[in-house]
């Protein structure tokens, strides 16, 4: 009895050995991710050869009337002009980009209907013929400016690209310009959070999505259709933030669509809107009046209830992606909170109905936060201008960047405790005035001197490596190419055409993810 006793221990003991060295064996790899600059007419990516696709939405002008004060455009379903009053015209901007950081050169203009389409500001017309002209741009007088000066009503004029020269041959082929490709071959996934227009979303039913022949994805969004396309060419993951308010129908064709379309070995990071924690959004007060309706969490805490619905909503949504999905494991389903808030992560989010039990990953937005406001008890906007470059980045090194580490300690601590991988759905350096700082003009100048400074890099370079010791996974950085203003700093690039060489920022992001790769 004691022989079989002894055998049942000895079994027992190297079974478990075999788990701990299965668990040792399943040790995340950290993966290097982007988040992609949104849609605007000021975007500096220039992610596509038609510069169109970018343009600002419709703005009506009426002669003798102020700039943009003319009347209501009767506009179609897909935002295309349908006619013009009299002494009226419709006006777009491409392309509000200083400092001759886009392409100059002959542009070729196409369009479908009839009207007539005039320039101003960057570009004049060369030549023109129906449905076609030949614009010349000189990027150093800055914006474009086309103008819809008359639009038949029985075949108004739509479907315009602009082409940037070189590309008007293969242009319905080669639709991402090659930087963008080249820029971002060697990541593992692009985040598309804002290329979906996902904050503040207005998005409910399928029939409200943006589609490919939209007049400018500017206003709901890039399609679907194009993010899955991207993908596919770079060979990278997608991550998809669903908007708050899409109904079931949506995220079901959303997902037959990636499922159906999406290179079968990549994977789909699944993730319900953006920063649902966070009261500057639209999304957060969205939330809390669901929760209010359901009665989740407490009403004198709201936010309470808030995270209770995101934890609700999420899980319907990843149910949706693994029924609709022929291979289940190509897909990542992502609770994403307050990096370092592990209270609110833990006992609101993650265990609200077992909310982790439907979920993979546990995301995080890890800043480097250096948030400085125009008064209040701690560091202030005018305190700050008064310092120099190498003062700024030692705060950041020896005050900001252990507190992101320790955060992102934190939260690998929660995340392990629940099962789930720990991801960073943003990230980087976060110095930004905020409540009135941002209009500290000496503060911000010395913020974009310590964005293109040297030892940003060597910073950037000891909080990746933290991210990595601690067994984080994939991290999105935030974001890819931007120019820096009084919002912020995220830009890892400016421009497209940025010397990668002379940026310690994009260099320590795409060396580290060379390392890890």
């Amino acid at each position: 009895m004691k022989r079989i006793m002894y055998i049942s221990v000895f079994i027992s003991i190297i079974v478990l050995q075999g788990l701990v060295l299965a668990d040792e064996n399943k040790k995340i790899s950290p993966e290097l991710g982007i988040n992609l600059a949104g849609p605007a007419d000021w975007n500096t990516e220039l992610p596509f050869v038609d510069v169109f696709r970018l343009s600002r939405k419709w703005i009506s002008q009426q002669k003798g009337q102020p700039w943009g004060k003319g009347p209501a455009l009767e506009l179609d379903s897909k935002g295309w002009v349908k006619k013009l009053k009299d002494n009226c015209w419709a006006e777009t901007l491409m392309c509000t980009i200083d400092g001759g950081h886009y392409p100059s050169g002959n542009y070729t203009v196409l369009y479908e209907g009839k009207g007539r389409l005039e320039f101003g500001g960057s570009g004049s017309i060369v030549s023109r013929e129906p449905g076609k002209l030949v614009v010349k741009v000189d990027s150093k007088k800055g914006t474009i400016f086309l103008r819809l000066m008359e639009t038949d009503a029985t075949d108004p004029v739509h479907d315009i690209k602009m082409i940037m020269p070189g590309y008007e041959k293969n242009y319905q082929k080669q639709i991402f310009h090659p930087s963008l490709l080249k820029r971002w071959k060697d990541v593992k996934c692009i985040r598309f959070m804002d290329w979906m227009e996902t904050n503040g979303s207005d998005i409910v039913s399928w029939s409200d999505r943006p589609e490919l022949l939209d007049a400018t994805y500017s206003a709901k969004g890039i399609p679907v259709e194009v993010m899955v396309e991207l993908c596919n060419r770079l060979k990278v993951d997608a991550w998809f933030c669903m908007p708050h308010k899409a109904n079931d129908d949506y995220i079901r064709n959303f997902a037959r669509y990636v499922n159906s379309n999406l290179a079968p070995e990549l994977k789909v990071y699944v993730e319900y809107s953006n920063e649902v924690w966070n009261s500057m959004f639209a999304q957060n007060h969205y939330a809390q009046q669901k929760a209010k309706e359901l009665a989740l969490g407490n009403k004198e805490r709201p936010w309470e209830g808030g995270g209770m619905y995101y934890a609700k909503r999420s899980v319907e949504i990843f149910k949706i992606f693994r029924k609709v999905f022929d291979n289940k494991e190509r897909v990542v389903r992502v609770l994403a909170w307050q990096s370092g808030n592990t209270w609110w992560m833990e006992n609101v989010v993650l265990t609200y109905e077992d909310a982790y039990k439907d979920a993979d990953a546990l995301a995080i937005a890890p800043y480097i936060g250096m948030g400085v406001p125009a008064n209040g008890k701690n560091l202030t906007a005018e305190q700050v201008a008064k310092w120099t470059v190498n003062e700024i980045l030692d705060f950041l090194e020896k005050e900001a960047l252990p507190k992101s580490i320790k955060a992102i300690n934190a939260s690998k601590q929660v995340a392990d405790k629940y099962g789930l991988e720990l991801l960073a759905y943003e990230g980087g350096q976060h110095m930004v005035g905020i409540a009135g700082g941002e209009n500290n003009e000496q503060m911000n100048e010395l913020f974009y001197a310590c964005n293109s400074h040297q030892r940003m890099g060597e910073i950037y370079t000891k909080y990746f490596d933290a991210w990595e010791k601690a067994g984080g996974g994939l991290f999105c950085y935030f974001s890819s190419v931007s120019k820096w203003s009084k919002w912020g700093s995220w830009g890892a690039l400016q421009y497209w055409d940025d010397n990668i060489k002379k940026s310690p920022k994009y260099k320590a992001v795409m060396d580290w993810g060379q390392k890890i790769k």
